[in-house]
């Protein structure tokens, strides 16, 4: 059991068993639902701030453990974590949930494929939500090629392509993984000094210490939620997410990369990862967007800015969409 959050249900859809949890806030189907689709490293959980709020104003809301991660299915070929297989995972999750059209709201990694989904799969979405993700046009050459030169082989994305090596690495010690992950942000004047080695995850697990509680922005509780999750998934499906870039970006070659669907991009004002400014000139990608920053945030918005986000949200949905 997850504290203060739905109770799991098992849902098998394009062939996996996907772990999700629902609130219906709208038991008349007057609304689209909203499918909250989390990133790495995380489970359905990450939405335990939203999930609630957003039924509360009226939807129907789901959330639920990717592929691989937590309580869902994870198979071990890499090519089903690819975006063509992914976003074909949530249109069966839709058909299984007897849902036409639906909103997807998804962070980080969750968020670039809410995005995918509204490329590849419009008539199943009726809005598109990016939290920290923006979309971006197809590079020119083969990301992780574009990753090392930029950063240097040390880029945790190109770590990641190694296969085994960082998912055992992590395994060795997942409550320290999780805290390295979510700590505070640091301030903008510190970027610089900090580029390229915060980039470098496997190195700073191998060589890091534990993370005090004061320099977290979750608590113990929900550290141990994520413990627990990949304790039960370990971590060879979200690092699949990785090694699957330049395959993404070769099934992409010659699609229509615009999504027409009703948008809003929410940044953070602190996330060296995805810093706001890459959000720039997404228009020409998404014509029907509103962007919104959040101040004072860094990359993990749904804990440390949960009350300003879900207000953006709800406000954008009951805009477009509350009869």
């Amino acid at each position: 059991m997850l504290k203060d959050f739905p109770d799991r249900r098992f849902i098998n859809a394009n062939g996996v068993r996907f772990a999700a949890h629902e609130v219906n806030g709208d038991p008349d189907g007057k609304n689209p639902p909203v499918m909250l689709v989390h990133g790495w490293p995380e489970i359905a959980y990450s939405w335990k701030n939203q999930i609630k709020a957003i039924a509360d104003a009226g939807y129907r809301v789901v959330a639920f453990d990717l592929k691989g991660f937590g309580w869902s299915d994870k198979p071990r070929e890499k090519e089903r974590y690819d975006v063509e297989h992914l976003t074909a995972d949530f249109a069966a999750l839709l058909d299984a949930l007897d849902i036409n059209r639906a909103v997807f709201c998804g962070h980080d990694w969750g968020g670039s494929l809410v995005w995918s989904m509204g490329q590849l799969h419009p008539e199943r979405v009726a809005g598109v939500i990016g939290v920290c993700t923006p979309l971006k046009p197809r590079a020119p050459a083969p990301p992780v090629a574009i990753l090392k030169k930029r950063f240097t082989d040390k880029h945790y994305f190109v770590q990641f392509q190694e296969p085994d090596r960082v998912e055992k690495l992590f395994a060795t010690d997942v409550n320290r993984f999780v805290r390295m992950m979510f700590q505070k942000p640091a301030p903008r004047e510190r970027w610089a000094s900090l580029v390229p080695w915060i980039f470098d995850l496997p190195g700073r697990f191998a060589e890091g210490k534990p993370v005090p509680d004061d320099k977290l922005i979750v608590s113990n509780d929900v550290i141990d939620a994520y413990r627990a999750g990949f304790e039960q998934s370990g971590f060879h499906g979200g690092v699949n997410l990785y090694r699957n870039i330049d395959r993404n970006w070769k099934y992409m070659e010659g699609r229509n990369e615009i999504v027409r669907a009703p948008s809003l991009w929410i940044g953070a004002e602190l996330d060296l990862f995805l810093p706001p400014e890459s959000a720039d000139g997404m228009e020409a990608l998404v014509p029907n967007l509103e962007r919104r920053i959040i101040e004072g945030a860094g990359h993990w918005l749904t804990w440390e800015k949960p009350n300003e986000m879900n207000a953006l949200i709800i406000d954008w949905l009951n805009d477009k969409f509350s009869e």
